[in-house]
């Protein structure tokens, strides 16, 4: 049976515990490569959960007509704060 993938914060902490085990120097060599590897494994897990919540993040820019629009967070420029240009665009927060 397949284990349950863990959420994004159980696999953080689980990394963080982990990282303390590994810098108390107290495994032994066998015992901290294992936990190395779990913990890499938890790294590339968190990383992966963080990108696709990154593409479901939509940043509110409102046009020229006050209209509020929403582009996909990451697009250029789109989640760095702006003055007002010309058209009147803002981001909006």
């Amino acid at each position: 049976m397949k284990e349950k993938e863990q959420d994004f914060e159980g696999a953080l902490k689980t990394l963080e515990g982990i990282v303390e085990n590994l810098e108390s120097g107290e495994l032994s060599l066998t015992e901290a490569i294992k936990k190395y590897e779990e913990g890499m494994k938890l790294s590339q897990l968190c990383t992966k959960k963080l990108h696709d919540i990154q593409k479901k993040i939509e940043v509110l820019i409102k046009d020229s007509s006050g209209n509020i629009v929403a582009e996909p967070f990451g697009k250029k420029d789109a989640a760095k704060p702006r003055k007002r240009s010309r058209k009147g665009e803002e981001l909006l927060f």
